[in-house]
């Protein structure tokens, strides 16, 4: 056979599927899946020590979910039987007189509306603030000096509440005395600068009160507006820098709209602690017992501090149940703030 006759043989005539009048298999085909096991089809091994620690992680999450709902059922247990001898509406009223346990008229009214105004005043003061020093910690501070920086705002959590309650009312109430003053003569038509129903010279104001509150807030809006701000992608970054934005261009279109929600979101988790804040609170409102009259200028007390100054004449569990039923507002009260933060965090999923 010499090599013209090789080379006019049709292609793949030499296999003996092509010789059968069978395809002959493509070299390249896929093998045959082998059939699995019964043992292959049972779950992987876990080890003991993923096991143990599977258990401890997941029971640490029950345990405060449980503790949490201990928490409400206890107070509103303890509630049930001093509101049943409420002689008066528990959420509309502004008496408060339980020395008589046969005569217990309380409401919660003001003691809502003190929280909830030092509070907000308090944000509205914080909000900016924080938000300012975020953004200069992240994206104009060299990093030699945004680190120190961090550590000392970071410090201000750290002064115990006792503290700046007494800075607030011995040195903080005298400096802001001719301001209070200043804003009751230019603003006074307006029912928030009005004057109060204490003695502003005293210094025992919702004020003050405010103002010392945005200063205990501080560091918690800080630090995570400032976490947010750093996880802003870098390629956002560049490329607003490659169009040729400005620094502020930069913030503006890509840092601030990334962080929004946990912004928000910190914002949120401050506003829970000033509405729980105690001792500060207890000792620079001034007691009163005139109605509040939605003035800045005025005293009065907030649920947690109502609560604290009361706490030795807790001789009687219908008079005690009265302040546990304000405390059950609080809790829910906090409960829902905390919560609406979760919420802003949870519907965005580059914080996840």
């Amino acid at each position: 056979m010499n090599d013209r006759t090789v080379a006019k043989r049709p292609a793949g005539t030499g296999t003996p599927g092509a010789r059968g009048g069978v395809p002959a298999a493509r070299p390249d085909s896929e093998a045959p899946i082998p059939p699995t096991t019964e043992a292959e089809h049972q779950a992987p091994h876990v080890r003991p020590g993923d096991r143990i620690f599977r258990g401890l992680a997941t029971g640490s999450g029950v345990f405060i979910v449980v503790l949490i709902g201990a928490i409400g059922l206890f107070l509103l247990l303890q509630a049930i039987p001093s509101l049943a001898l409420d002689q008066v509406s528990f959420l509309t009223s502004r008496e408060w007189s339980t020395g008589d346990v046969n005569n217990m008229r309380y409401g919660i009214l003001d003691l809502l509306l003190v929280t909830v105004v030092s509070s907000a005043f308090a944000l509205l003061i914080a909000m900016p603030i924080a938000l300012g020093i975020a953004l200069f910690l992240t994206q104009y501070a060299p990093r030699r000096l945004a680190r120190p920086f961090a550590y000392v705002i970071d410090l201000l959590s750290a002064v115990p509440s006792i503290i700046y309650g007494l800075w607030g009312l011995l040195v903080l109430a005298p400096v802001l005395t001719p301001i209070g003053e200043w804003l009751i003569d230019s603003l006074g038509f307006i029912p928030l600068f009005a004057k109060g129903n204490v003695s502003i010279e005293l210094g025992g104001t919702i004020f003050t009160a405010g103002i010392v509150l945005a200063v205990m807030i501080l560091p918690i809006i800080t630090a995570v507006s400032r976490e947010v701000f750093e996880r802003t992608p870098a390629t956002h970054i560049e490329g607003a820098i490659a169009l040729g934005a400005t620094k502020w261009e930069v913030v503006r279109t890509t840092v601030l709209p990334f962080g929004k929600a946990g912004y928000v979101s910190a914002s949120m988790l401050g506003l829970g602690r000033a509405l729980g804040e105690t001792i500060a609170l207890m000792i620079i409102l001034s007691a009163t017992n005139k109605a509040f009259g939605w003035s800045l200028f005025d005293g009065g007390a907030t649920f947690a501090s109502k609560i604290a100054l009361a706490a030795p004449e807790f001789n009687d569990p219908r008079s005690a149940g009265a302040y546990i039923a304000a405390g059950l507002v609080l809790f829910v009260l906090t409960f829902v703030v905390n919560a609406i933060a979760r919420a802003i965090v949870a519907g965005h999923k580059e914080y996840e």
